[in-house]
């Protein structure tokens, strides 16, 4: 018996999400977002600023703007820190941890 649930599409950026690097990500995050449920996973993140926040924030509107889910797993604990410090973190669709 095969559940109706729609697996994710899964999305793992790797190296540095940031200001001079995110515009490439930017467009693969936001196409894969119209697509379907998306899990982004950022495991494979080495450095990322606030420019990555913004990016997050991006596929979450495009993903919402579609009518789809989408979940953050894994961000990075300066990104956490960011996200409390300009009041976004509520934004943010986290995975549930533990």
């Amino acid at each position: 018996f095969m559940s109706a649930a729609v697996l994710p599409l899964s999305f793992a950026p790797q190296g540095a999400l940031t200001m001079f690097t995110c515009t490439e990500a930017l467009a693969e995050g936001r196409r894969m977002a119209l697509k379907g449920p998306l899990l982004v996973d950022l495991a494979a993140v080495t450095e990322a600023d606030s420019a990555a926040l913004a990016l997050i924030l991006d596929w979450v509107r495009a993903a919402r703007g579609a009518g789809q889910t989408i979940t953050v797993r894994n961000l990075p604990a300066g990104l956490v820190s960011l996200a409390a410090l300009y009041g976004v973190d509520s934004l943010l669709p986290l995975e549930p941890t533990g």
